[in-house]
């Protein structure tokens, strides 16, 4: 899975790197780890440009936002039967990071857990793979982007460190970054799609 992770880059480097405008100003406090179960804006890059978005999906049927904290990762392999994301599949973006952050554990019962940072050898800066809604918040009228990170089958790294679950974010390769944008067939980014990986031990 993916809940904590670290986006440290500013907004020129994003623009260079993913040759999109942005469109808001980026906190000028960026947080070493990002929570995602505090459900913060993230950054996500879409067909048009770079915003900020809600981490947690919010599809339209939703009455409030209660569902986030079940929708800040989607798993790929059943994206076409989840009711929160099956709508969403063409609503591609992308989650810029400079590191994510994972626990393995020690134990049967978690109770000793060591803790990794995780990047991509020779990038500075990646992506995940996501996808977002625009959802209508009625109470208050207000139009909120929101979003989710696109998880696959852990490969041999995080199968060792997230050594519960073995999942872990589909983290695009730049040459694929396009292709996941435009709609080409999510299904190949899955089982699991590979990156080259190197962990730091915290």
């Amino acid at each position: 899975m993916c809940f904590y992770f670290q986006m440290s880059a500013d907004a020129q480097t994003l623009e260079n790197r993913f040759k999109k405008p942005f469109q808001e100003s980026i906190p000028k406090t960026q947080k070493n780890i990002i929570n995602g179960f505090e459900h913060p804006k993230v950054i996500i890059v879409n067909n048009k440009n770079i915003v900020q978005a809600e981490w947690g999906l919010l599809p339209n049927w939703a009455k409030g936002k209660t569902l986030q904290k079940s929708t800040l990762n989607a798993r790929i392999e059943t994206l076409s039967e989840k009711p929160s994301f099956k709508y969403y599949t063409n609503n591609r973006c992308l989650i810029p990071a400079t590191g994510f952050f994972e626990w393995q554990w020690l134990d049967e019962k978690g109770k000793q857990k060591e803790q990794y940072m995780i990047q991509v050898i020779n990038e500075n800066l990646f992506a995940f793979a996501g996808l977002y809604n625009d959802w209508l918040d009625h109470t208050s009228g207000k139009i909120i982007t929101t979003c989710t990170v696109i998880t696959t089958q852990a490969n041999e790294l995080m199968s060792q460190i997230h050594n519960t679950k073995k999942r872990m974010p589909v983290i695009l390769k730049t040459k694929d970054e396009a292709d996941w944008l435009t709609g080409k067939d999510y299904r190949d980014f899955a089982y699991p799609y590979q990156t080259e990986l190197n962990a730091l031990k915290l």
